[in-house]
C-alpha cells in the first residue's frame, strides 16, 4: 500500500514540476509574433506579410494547373456518379425482374405442393377403400 502512495506522490510531483514550465512568465516557448503589452517586447505594428519576388508568374501557372486539375477531377467524378446511376438502374430493373420471378416461383411451388397433397389424398383414399374390400 505505501508502494503504491510513494508511486503516486513521485508522479504528481513530476507531473506538477513539469506543468510548472508552461505556466511560467517569460516561457522560452512564446512564440514570435505574440503581442502582448505586458511583456513589452513588440512595440511595432505588425509587418506585411513578405511575398517572394516572382518575375515569371509561377505562382499563377500553378493556379491554372491546379484549377484545371480540380475541374478534371470534377468532371470524373460527374462521370463516375453517372455511371453508377447507370448500374444502379440495371440492378433496379433486374432485381424487379428477380423479384417478379421469385414470386412466380413461389407461387408455383405452392400450386404443385397443394397438388401433391391431392395426389396423397387420393392414393390413402384408394388404400382405405382397397382395405375395406377384403
Amino acid at each position: 500500500m505505501t508502494k503504491t502512495i510513494k508511486s503516486m506522490v513521485l508522479t504528481l510531483t513530476v507531473l506538477a514540476a513539469c506543468s510548472t514550465a508552461c505556466f511560467a512568465d517569460g516561457n522560452a516557448f512564446t512564440p514570435l509574433n505574440f503581442d502582448d503589452t505586458s511583456y513589452g517586447i513588440r512595440t511595432s505594428a505588425a509587418a506585411p506579410a513578405v511575398t517572394p519576388a516572382n518575375p515569371n508568374n509561377e505562382q499563377l501557372a500553378g493556379n491554372s494547373k491546379m484549377q484545371n486539375a480540380i475541374t478534371q477531377l470534377d468532371n470524373a467524378q460527374v462521370e463516375v456518379r453517372n455511371e453508377l446511376l447507370n448500374i444502379k438502374s440495371q440492378y433496379a430493373d433486374i432485381d424487379a425482374k428477380y423479384q417478379a420471378v421469385r414470386a412466380e416461383r413461389k407461387a408455383l411451388d405452392k400450386q404443385i405442393k397443394s397438388i401433391e397433397r391431392r395426389i396423397n389424398k387420393i392414393d390413402k383414399q384408394k388404400e382405405n377403400i382397397r382395405k375395406n374390400m377384403l
